[in-house]
């Protein structure tokens, strides 16, 4: 079945943009001179996105893992679809931690977390988006489908670069610094690099 590899390649390649986004919620190591309320916070933030960081995770290594195979345009809509609904939850599962924790205890917080759950409800959107696309891809014309999983791959691309604004606006400073403290932030960003903030 060639055809199918180097199209899906490129959404894997994609795909892995968009993922740094959870991984910035790890934010940076800094001072430790945040508040008892603002780790508190960002404990109970942190604790939320870890299980969903790691959903996001395994969803993009099962797309990673259908492109080394010779896989059948048919068992890349199964994966690709299910990776999409998997991710369009997670995000929605992590905006409804930054909502349920309240606004954190910093300068201009109420607006901060109000952006930043916005931004991740219209990340869960674009990905649910992405995933009625894969579903509705015709997998019996080989040409048809590696064409279709090339728009996929060009939103996927787009909502990478997309700049995750408000999120970081919420980690800036002071909120970042306590994230960054929270056992469960630090796994979820699975890379010591992250800590060179």
């Amino acid at each position: 079945m060639e055809g199918t590899n180097p199209v899906n390649k490129k959404l894997a390649a994609a795909l892995s943009g968009g993922a740094v986004l959870v991984l910035a919620l790890s934010g940076c190591g800094g001072d430790d001179d945040s508040s008892e309320k603002l780790n508190s916070w960002a404990k109970e933030v942190c604790d939320e996105v870890q299980p969903q960081a790691k959903k996001i995770e395994a969803a993009n290594t099962s797309i990673q893992k259908q492109t080394s195979d010779n896989s059948t345009p048919a068992d890349v809509q199964k994966t690709d679809s299910q990776a999409f609904q998997d991710m369009s939850d997670a995000y929605k599962a992590i905006g409804a931690a930054v909502k349920k924790a309240g606004a954190p205890d910093v300068e201009d917080g109420k607006k901060k977390q109000a952006d930043a759950v916005k931004e991740l409800d219209g990340i869960s959107t674009s990905y649910a988006d992405l995933k009625k696309q894969v579903d509705a891809l015709d997998t019996k014309d080989q040409g048809k489908f590696a064409d279709g999983l090339k728009d996929i791959a060009t939103e996927l691309d787009k909502l990478g670069q997309s700049g995750n604004v408000a999120l970081n606006k919420l980690q800036e400073g002071e909120v970042g610094q306590a994230m960054a403290k929270q056992e469960s932030c630090k796994s979820a960003s699975g890379s010591p690099s992250a800590t060179n903030g």
